[in-house]
C-alpha cells in the first residue's frame, strides 16, 4: 500500500493574505490519485503495485508537483497543473517537448517519461512525469554558500543559457512534439529539422490570460521578428474591442493618483495603435539579433538545481519548471534574468568589480546583513554580465535593447486600468528614434510637450507607489497575489488589519476613511472585470 493524499486535501496547501477564496478556487483540483499513480509506473514500465508513497513535493504558480517513490527507491515527479492554468493543453504538450528537445541537446533537463496535455485518462487530470533531479534547490543554500561558489555557478548558468541560445529555430512561438499539433489543427505547426518537434502556438500567459483565451488572433508561430513583437499589442486590441471597460488601475496603491476614478481603455487603445505604427521600424536590422531562440521563462533561484561537495564545489544538475518557454527573436530573449540582475544599483550598472565596504569588519546585526546583501546581488550581476557569450551578449549591449523590451512588454501586456507604462515607452522610442531604427526613417507617432511630463510625472508618482508596497511585502515575506506560508498568515493578516486600522484612526476626513476602505491595497476585490 502506498500513503495518498485525498482531493479534498488537495485544496487546502497554501493561504492568500487577501482573496484567499479565490486563489483556492484557481488553485484547488481533485483527481484520481490511484489513477494518477498507476499512470506514473507504467510510464517507468513498472507495476502500480510498486508505487509506495506519494508525497507533495512542492506548489508553483500554475502547479502542484507531487513525489512518487516505488519499491526499488526510484522517484517520479508528477507536475499537475491548476484549473488556472493557460492555455493548459498547450502549456503541457509544450513543456514535456521543451524538456525533451533540450534534453536531446544536451542540457541539464529532467527527463520525461510521460505526459498527458488533456484530462482523459485514467487520473482524470492534465500531467507531466518527470525524472526527480537529485541535488539541492540552489534557493535554499543560496544565503550560506561561499562567494567562489557563487560566481561557479553563475558562470555555469551563463554557459548553458550560452549553449541554450545557440540552438536555431525556423519560428517564433512555443516547442511541441509534432503529433500533439496534429491533433488540435493539422499543418498548425513549423517542422525542425528533427520532425518529431513543431513550433506552434506561444504560450507565454498575456496571450492566453481570461478572456483572452477566447479570441481569435495570431499567436504563432510566426515568421518573422516583426510578427513576434507585434502578436501581444494586436492581442489586447481585440481584447479591449471585445471585452474592454473602464476599470480602476487594478493595483490600489496606485489609484490615488487616478483620484480613485475608472479610467477609460480609450487612451490605451491609442497607444497600442502607435505601437503598431512603429513596431516594423523596431526591429533590429542585424540578423543575429533576430534569429528565432529559446531560453528558460522563469529562471528563479527554486529552479536551478545542485549538487554540492567539498571536492567539487556548487555543480548545476538540473533547470526545472519549464513551462510557458517562448521561442522568440533574440533581441526579445536576452539579457539578465530578472532574479539575476541588480540594475537599479549603481555599481552594477557602472560593471566595477564588486567589494564588501572597508568597514565590513566593524558591522554589526543588520548593518552587516544589508551589506553582504548588497554584494552578493552586485557579485550575482557583474559576474552573470561578464560571461555572457556571443550574439546574447550582443543584444543585451545594444543600447536600445532596454527601448524595445519595454515596448514589447508593455505593448503586449494585459489593460488593468492604466496605459502610462506603455506610453512612457513609447515617448522613449520617440526621444531616441534615430538611434533605435539607424535613421533615415521618419517618426510616424508625436508627443506635445506637457503629454511627455505627465506621463513622466505618473510614471515618478507609481514608482514610489509600487516602491512602498515591494517594501512592504519584502519585510514580512508576502508574495505574488498575496500568497503567505501557512505558518505565517494569521500573522500576516493580523498585522494588515492592524495597519488598516491605524491608517482609518488617521483618517483627516470622512471621505479619506470611504478611500481607504474601498481601495485598501490588502483587501479581498472583484478580479473577473480584469480577465
Amino acid at each position: 500500500m502506498y500513503s495518498i493524499i485525498t482531493p479534498v486535501m488537495l485544496k487546502v496547501f497554501v493561504h492568500g493574505a487577501y482573496n484567499d477564496a479565490l486563489r483556492r478556487q484557481e488553485r484547488g483540483h481533485a483527481f484520481d490519485v490511484d489513477g494518477l499513480c498507476r499512470l506514473a509506473a507504467e510510464s517507468v514500465n513498472q507495476s502500480p503495485t510498486n508505487v509506495v508513497g506519494l508525497t507533495k513535493l512542492a506548489e508553483g504558480g500554475f502547479n502542484r508537483s507531487f513525489l512518487i517513490t516505488l519499491q526499488d527507491d526510484s522517484q517520479i515527479v508528477a507536475r499537475v497543473p491548476y484549473p488556472i492554468t493557460v492555455p493548459k493543453f498547450y502549456a503541457v504538450a509544450s513543456e514535456a517537448a521543451t524538456l525533451e528537445f533540450l534534453r536531446s541537446s544536451g542540457l541539464p533537463v529532467p527527463k520525461v517519461y510521460g505526459y498527458s496535455p488533456d484530462s482523459n485518462n485514467a487520473a482524470g487530470t492534465e500531467y507531466i512525469f518527470m525524472q526527480f533531479v537529485r541535488g539541492t534547490n540552489l534557493r535554499d543554500i543560496w544565503p550560506v554558500i561561499s562567494d567562489e561558489e557563487v560566481v561557479s555557478v553563475i558562470r555555469q548558468l551563463a554557459q548553458i543559457e550560452s549553449s541554450m541560445m545557440a540552438l536555431s529555430f525556423p519560428a517564433g512561438g512555443s516547442l511541441y512534439f509534432t503529433k500533439d499539433l496534429e491533433k488540435v489543427s493539422a499543418g498548425a505547426g513549423i517542422p525542425l529539422e528533427d520532425k518529431r518537434f513543431s513550433v506552434g502556438p506561444d504560450t507565454r500567459i498575456p496571450l492566453w490570460y481570461g478572456r483572452r483565451s477566447m479570441l481569435d488572433v495570431e499567436r504563432g508561430p510566426y515568421l518573422s521578428a516583426e510578427a513576434a513583437l507585434a502578436a501581444g499589442a494586436r492581442k489586447e486590441l481585440e481584447y479591449l474591442r471585445r471585452f474592454g471597460q473602464p476599470l480602476l488601475p487594478f493595483r490600489p496603491m496606485r489609484r490615488e493618483a487616478y483620484k480613485h476614478q475608472e479610467q477609460s481603455p480609450l487612451p490605451h487603445v491609442e497607444n497600442l495603435n502607435r505601437f503598431l505604427l512603429i513596431a516594423p521600424s523596431v526591429v533590429p536590422k542585424n540578423p543575429a539579433l533576430t534569429r528565432f531562440c529559446i531560453r528558460h521563462p522563469d529562471l528563479h533561484q527554486s529552479n536551478i538545481m545542485v549538487s554540492r561537495s567539498p571536492d567539487s564545489g556548487c555543480k548545476i544538475v538540473g533547470l526545472i519548471d519549464w513551462q510557458h518557454a517562448s521561442i522568440l527573436p533574440m533581441f526579445l530573449n536576452s539579457g539578465i534574468p530578472q532574479p539575476l540582475q541588480n540594475y537599479n544599483d549603481p555599481v552594477s550598472q557602472s560593471m566595477i568589480p564588486p567589494s564588501l565596504p572597508e568597514n565590513f569588519d566593524e558591522l554589526e546585526g543588520g548593518e552587516r546583513t544589508s551589506a553582504e546583501v548588497v554584494y552578493r546581488d552586485r557579485l550575482t550581476h557583474y559576474h552573470y554580465v561578464k560571461n555572457m557569450e556571443s550574439s546574447h551578449f550582443a543584444a543585451f549591449a545594444d543600447p536600445m535593447w532596454p527601448t524595445r523590451g519595454r515596448l514589447f512588454q508593455h505593448s503586449g501586456g494585459m489593460w488593468e486600468g492604466e496605459t502610462f507604462e506603455l506610453k512612457l515607452a513609447l515617448i522613449e522610442a520617440t526621444e531616441n528614434w534615430d538611434a533605435l531604427t539607424g535613421g533615415g526613417v521618419p517618426c510616424p507617432i508625436k508627443f506635445d510637450a506637457e503629454e511627455v511630463r505627465e506621463a513622466k510625472r505618473m510614471g515618478k508618482t507609481q514608482s514610489e507607489a509600487d516602491g512602498l508596497v515591494t517594501g512592504l511585502h519584502d519585510s514580512i515575506g508576502l508574495g505574488e497575489d498575496g500568497w503567505i506560508s501557512n505558518e505565517d498568515y494569521e500573522n500576516v493578516v493580523a498585522l494588515l488589519q492592524g495597519f488598516k486600522e491605524q491608517a482609518l484612526a488617521g483618517a483627516a476626513s470622512q471621505e479619506e476613511r470611504e478611500q481607504i476602505l474601498n481601495h485598501w491595497p490588502w483587501d479581498d476585490m472583484d478580479e473577473e472585470k480584469y480577465m
